[in-house]
């Protein structure tokens, strides 16, 4: 059980950037949807015309906004009324959760994660992140719900070569009582965290996310230039230690899990027992709501 050879390591990293270019980028609708989203001068007609092109999501942000949670008192069948309701912010992450997850949705051998858990984790994550930044007010609910849905993303790429190492990388987390993810770097060169970065940035997201995803086991590593997003980054790891302490997706990287203080000392969070309990009554309720999410 080592770490391996500088010329190994050349190689795999070469085959993982490799994997990586097969990796689609967005749909083009979903492109041009998002860009009408981002423009100020847009309006729901615009969004609804690029959106139009996939039966699919119309349908769901129909069903979404004739929801209980809406309480409108009639049925909204105009795609642009609907998105005019949600609001951008929310069709945005409805659209990319959509998009998402055809790629996490099936079984990672390498993460001892069974075919539905990444996204169940991920997802999960993503609405506890929204929850914890509601709670804290340290930044916007939407924005923390994407940056705990993209969190785990490098675990779609990495996942062979960590089933290839996966015996030296457990050995390891046991033996030297380290995390999973220093295991990965000592074994591959990398963890799941700076190959999901790479990718966030592939898709032409907002640095925010990128940060998330890179440093979500590390929080207290982000770059000095970066202390702007350290806000989200912080909601991030919360959640997914919550997550992980709660079983959700919890897989082979769950072994030497570590709730950092820091994050939430700067979060205001004083009394972490008293959000852990708050958190699995949310996280109950939440659950029964995620088999419609399975169907996006």
């Amino acid at each position: 059980m080592s770490e391996i050879d500088e010329k190994s390591r050349e190689i795999i990293k070469n085959k993982i950037i490799s994997k990586m270019s097969d990796i689609k980028s967005f749909p083009q609708f979903v492109i041009e949807t998002m860009k009408k989203l981002n423009d100020p001068e847009s309006n729901a007609a615009d969004v609804a015309k690029s959106l139009s092109r996939d039966e699919g999501l119309v349908l769901r942000i129909l069903k979404l906004a004739n929801s209980g949670a809406y309480g409108m008192s009639r049925t909204i069948s105009n795609i642009s009324e609907a998105i005019a309701l949600l609001g951008y912010k929310s069709v945005r992450n409805l659209i990319l959760a959509a998009t998402v997850y055809s790629a996490m949705d099936k079984g990672l051998t390498g993460y001892a994660l069974d075919r539905g858990e990444l996204w169940r984790h991920s997802l999960m994550v993503a609405y506890t992140s929204r929850e914890l930044a509601r709670i804290t007010g340290k930044v916007g609910q939407e924005d923390a719900y994407v940056g705990g849905l993209l969190h785990d993303i490098g675990k779609v790429i990495l996942n062979d070569y960590v089933r290839f190492g996966y015996g030296i990388i457990v050995k390891m987390v046991e033996e030297k009582h380290i995390p999973f993810t220093q295991a990965e770097v000592n074994v591959l060169g990398f963890d799941h965290a700076a190959i999901g970065e790479i990718m966030v940035k592939k898709w032409e997201m907002p640095e925010a996310y990128r940060i998330a995803v890179a440093y979500h086991h590390r929080p207290n590593d982000i770059p000095e230039d970066k202390l702007q997003h350290q806000p989200l980054l912080d909601i991030v790891t919360v959640a997914n230690s919550i997550c992980l302490m709660l079983g959700i997706g919890i897989g082979a990287d769950g072994l030497q899990s570590y709730m950092f203080p820091e994050p939430l000392e700067r979060l205001g969070i004083k009394n972490f027992e008293a959000l852990l309990s708050e958190m699995i009554d949310f996280v109950s309720t939440v659950s029964t709501d995620m088999g419609e999410m399975s169907g996006l």
